[in-house]
């Protein structure tokens, strides 16, 4: 059993380890480049709540960040712990919806940080402020993928994969990515029950077993 890993190779060392551990066979065949987007130093002081929806918004933000804001909300337990402070809201649900339905109201003045391209529904729904952090560009493997299953982690990922048009069935990390799979076409088989390195790994067993 074959699986392909669609995340950058620094990124998928971690969960390659833990599949071969189960006797799978892991494919690293990346589907997306991470770009930064430099902003200088971010100040975060005058902020309520920062609002960080990825690993590689939490990280960028944290390198940058000048001050600490007086709460933090992060979509999905491994973005979290990327923030590497405190984090007052983990919702249940790791979307952006979710969010919104355990964050407290009124929220205050809001930062969004995260990608060029991620959805607005929090600047619309919040009138947060919002800061591109990076950008993600797809990237095409360099051979022909052969394999039994993929996960994605991203959508930006699960729509790179569906732009090469093959028929292999999917794991998928979360609601939003499972979406933006569907909705190219990609067919998912699993979506992990926690959004996270040990969420993944209990979908992509059980989809192999």
């Amino acid at each position: 059993m074959t699986v392909i890993l669609t995340r950058p190779a620094e990124r998928s060392v971690k969960l390659a380890r833990r599949l071969e551990s189960h006797g799978l066979s892991v494919v690293v065949a990346p589907m997306i480049a991470l770009e930064p987007i430099e902003t200088g130093p971010i100040d975060l002081s005058s902020y309520d709540w920062v609002v960080v929806t990825s690993i590689t918004g939490a990280q960028e933000l944290r390198r940058r960040a000048v001050g600490e804001p007086a709460q933090v909300a992060a979509i999905g337990t491994a973005t979290a712990e990327a923030w590497g402070g405190k984090v007052e809201l983990v919702p249940s649900v790791s979307t952006q919806e979710g969010l919104l339905a355990e964050l407290p109201r009124p929220a205050g003045r809001v930062l969004f940080a995260g990608a060029e391209d991620a959805r607005r529904l929090l600047v619309e729904e919040l009138g947060a402020d919002f800061v591109a952090l990076y950008r993600t560009r797809p990237v095409t493997p360099q051979q022909p993928l052969q394999g039994d299953l993929v996960v994605l982690a991203s959508a930006s990922a699960a729509r790179a994969f569906a732009q090469l048009g093959l028929s292999i069935p999917a794991v998928s990390i979360g609601p939003e990515t499972t979406a933006a799979a569907e909705g190219a076409g990609v067919r998912v088989v699993r979506e992990a029950r926690t959004h996270d390195l040990d969420g993944l790994v209990e979908a992509v067993l059980a989809a192999t077993t």
